[in-house]
């Protein structure tokens, strides 16, 4: 006779780099959805409370399954704690909830999302008053309070109200003063320039047209909550369809043709070249600062993650523009964008933002810029990058791979071995310097540097690594892979 199984034990609600994920029906349920709601509400009233003098909460969400369900659980929530909710009347990409909170002067956004993650997971993106992702001291400070022992409240005396909205139309328009709309369009009718776009199955679908107000080629438009078996994330083994189409109208057409590509909530991009090659935001940033700098003569500084290309501080020397390096989460690009003037901030997931905007990534505002920069220097993607390769006369690659650990406990492991005993060889090459500001990054003789982080919430090894040629990253990936193998 066997014994009765072990009950389920839900993870805790932990806030990562950028809110809580969990897997629906097993962590993330309408109970917790519930529980976190109105304390994320209140910790939004204490801080910005009284800048703003509101007490209005905008809840909004991506298309996963069922996560107009969990939006609606989160304002029921939200106002019977005695706040006013502005929920949303359809999905939208989270920065359009971002955008709404600075701009209705709301004390912050509740946004239902889990970005770029697989289909069984959803999320919940707490945005403050700024426009923004909530810094950290506000996300441990919801996590504090959810482990107190709870006590009974008085129910308000008058509950909250809750409104719909349609994020789309003030964001869509604020979206069209900030690019040359009329240029692109003109490009685009012309022939001169050939627009495709992949959403992903995401809530990104539909705004480039919105915002163009012409013609575009938009893949997986359709809502999809199993993304056909993948993930939203803007990866190359994700995106067969749009690689292949973009290099067959590239071959064929006489004009630009250029890809786009969002994530599941439309914070993050990617992009295509005419002859089909993936474009991740380590090649996008150093194009976009240049044009940024050069064709539309802003000025400001280049904030780049640890894991952020070197390419980058050699463009941002070209245009004599400051330098400030973070760890990894858009959160401490925001931050830095609050306290300084800050151009281009960037991180190489895919997350952009800039100081002509709200301090968030926005990844259709970043598809304008890169629009804007092909149609005004009339050279394709692949071309741009490579000219500012030369210029700078630094040309490298860069890959990046997840490695999943068998626990929690391998991962305390290969911690104390990079605290106690870090090697100081990589792939036959010196180590020549060692930070850990986030993870430890080694920088290597031939000039090429490798990044060890962990996942604050999973046992997975991730491992970032640039070195002049793909060969040598191959040879560096495979190196920390089997390093991190003999340890465990």
């Amino acid at each position: 006779m066997t014994g009765s199984p072990a009950p389920f034990q839900a993870k805790p609600i932990v806030f990562g780099t950028d809110g809580w994920r969990g897997v629906i029906a097993a962590e993330f349920t309408f109970e917790r959805v519930a529980r976190v709601a109105p304390i994320a509400a209140q910790i939004l009233k204490e801080t910005y409370g009284e800048s703003t003098g509101s007490n209005t909460v905008i809840v909004g969400y991506d298309r996963r399954f069922m996560a107009e369900d969990f939006a609606r659980v989160t304002a029921d929530s939200v106002a019977a704690a005695g706040f006013d909710v502005l929920l949303s009347a359809s999905f939208a990409s989270t920065p359009a909830f971002s955008w709404a909170a600075k701009y209705r002067n709301a004390l912050g956004a509740i946004v239902l999302t889990a970005s770029h993650n697989p289909a069984k997971y959803l999320g919940l993106k707490v945005k403050g008053a700024f426009g923004g992702s909530a810094p950290p001291e506000i996300t441990q400070q919801i996590e504090a309070r959810l482990d107190l022992v709870p006590e009974v409240a008085a129910t308000p005396a008058t509950p909250g109200t809750i409104e719909t909205f349609d994020p789309w139309p003030e964001f869509v328009a604020d979206l069209r003063t900030k690019a040359n709309i009329e240029g692109i369009r003109a490009a685009i009718a012309s022939g001169k320039l050939t627009v495709f776009v992949d959403v992903m199955h995401g809530s990104a679908a539909g705004g480039v047209g919105k915002i163009l107000d012409a013609p575009v080629h938009e893949l997986n438009s359709d809502r999809d909550p199993l993304f056909a078996g993948g993930a939203p994330e803007p990866l190359p083994k994700y995106l067969p369809d749009l690689l292949a189409q973009v290099k067959a109208h590239g071959q064929q057409s006489d004009g630009l043709t250029v890809g786009l590509v969002f994530d599941g909530d439309g914070d993050r991009i990617a992009a295509v070249d005419g002859q089909g090659n993936f474009l991740s935001s380590q090649i996008l940033i150093p194009i976009l600062l240049q044009h940024l700098a050069e064709r539309r003569g802003l000025r400001g500084e280049l904030v780049k993650t640890i894991s952020g290309s070197d390419l980058m501080p050699r463009i941002a020397k070209l245009y004599d523009l400051p330098v400030f390096e973070t760890p990894v989460g858009y959160k401490y690009i925001a931050d830095r964008m609050l306290s300084g003037d800050v151009l281009l901030g960037g991180e190489e997931s895919g997350g952009i933002g800039y100081n002509t905007h709200i301090p968030e990534r926005d990844a259709l505002l970043s598809a304008l810029y890169v629009l804007e920069a092909v149609v005004e220097s009339g050279q394709d993607l692949g071309d741009l990058y490579r000219s500012l390769q030369d210029r700078a006369d630094f040309h490298s690659s860069y890959d990046r791979i997840d490695l999943p650990l068998a626990s929690m406990d391998v991962r305390a492991k290969l911690l104390d071995r990079l605290a106690t005993d870090p090697p100081t060889q990589i792939a036959g090459k010196a180590v020549t310097n060692m930070t850990n500001p986030d993870g430890y990054k080694f920088r290597v003789a031939d000039d090429s540097w490798l990044l060890i982080r962990f996942s604050g919430t999973e046992p997975v090894l991730r491992l970032y690594c640039e070195a002049m040629d793909l060969d040598r990253v191959k040879a560096t990936l495979e190196w920390a892979r089997d390093w991190a193998n003999s340890v465990a």
